[in-house]
């Protein structure tokens, strides 16, 4: 069927893990986020921006996302989408209602192949921009593991309206919902699970400063910094207190849909997979820990 309506820009995420709350204050004094909710068993951050959830902690058994949180442009769309997921045979959590969280709103839910929960919303309350200097603005993108790439990227672009921008030879491919090069990407492995999560600085100068901060601290980096090929993007790796990769980044590519053409870049060329030839390949460490933990999601929300 052809896509009629999109989703709109990545919003941010909540991960959920086994005590992860007690993590918090390395994500506040560490990582460089603000405190904006806490309630018993989950604590949600702000960037700079007016999203009221950035990112989120969860408490709960399993390491992985608990949901992904989208934009929609207005009720009238959010209706539409619901309407359309309906008549193809989706599997959507429940209608379109208000969300009673504290970041309100409205909207609805929706499972991806691999039973990862989709948090498509409207209407949220906005908190006042933050004028902080070398803090995260906004999640820029999420990557995910998967043992069917085709088919989990063939569901993003035929149901949800996401296009390729490109590809990482046969590995991985990075699919946009906005004009950021890519606000998902996948990545062929053995098992669904979370690769890592990007986290925006609006400037070169506050990225580097970033990585300031956390050596500071204590907290290298274990891969970068350095420049993507794919979406141009400077990259620095670390991994969190519950063993989850987060990035920080900037810069990213912004994508001319009138003219962009998705192109494959091979893996076995170095300066394809980072330009600035300073963070090298990863170790088989870093390969490992992006492989992730087996991630379940929630095949019990699927209609029987």
């Amino acid at each position: 069927m052809t896509q009629e309506i999109r989703v709109g820009a990545l919003r941010g995420l909540v991960m959920r893990a086994p005590g992860i709350t007690a993590t918090k204050d390395f994500y506040v004094q560490n990582w460089g986020l603000t405190l904006a909710h806490e309630e018993p068993g989950a604590v949600y951050f702000r960037g700079t921006s007016a999203e009221p959830i950035l990112y989120g902690l969860k408490d709960g058994p399993v390491y992985g996302i608990e949901y992904i949180h989208f934009a929609m442009a207005d009720r009238a769309t959010t209706d539409a989408l619901y309407a359309q997921l309906v008549a193809q045979g989706e599997a959507v959590v429940g209608e379109p209602a208000e969300f009673d969280d504290f970041a309100g709103g409205y909207g609805f839910e929706v499972l991806d192949p691999d039973n990862r929960r989709l948090r498509l919303r409207t209407d949220t309350v906005t908190l006042p921009p933050q004028d902080q200097w070398a803090r995260p603005r906004k999640v820029s993108h999420v990557v995910l593991n998967t043992a069917n790439m085709a088919d989990v990227q063939d569901w993003y672009c035929r149901v949800l309206g996401f296009r390729v921008s490109d590809y990482s030879a046969d590995q991985m491919v990075f699919m946009r919902s906005a004009t950021d090069h890519h606000s998902i990407a996948l990545v062929q492995g053995h098992y669904p699970s979370v690769n890592h999560v990007a986290f925006e600085l609006p400037t070169i100068n506050e990225f580097m400063r970033s990585i300031g901060r956390m050596k500071e601290k204590g907290l290298m980096a274990t891969w970068g910094p350095g420049r993507h090929g794919p979406g141009d993007n400077p990259f620095a790796y670390y991994v969190s207190p519950t063993g989850f990769v987060i990035e920080f980044t900037a810069e990213v590519q912004q994508i001319d849909e009138a003219t962009h053409e998705a192109q494959v870049w091979p893996r076995d060329v170095p300066e394809k997979m980072d330009q600035w030839m300073t963070a090298g390949a990863p170790t088989a460490a870093q390969r490992a820990v992006m492989q992730g933990r087996p991630d379940p999601g929630f095949p019990e929300l699927r209609k029987k």
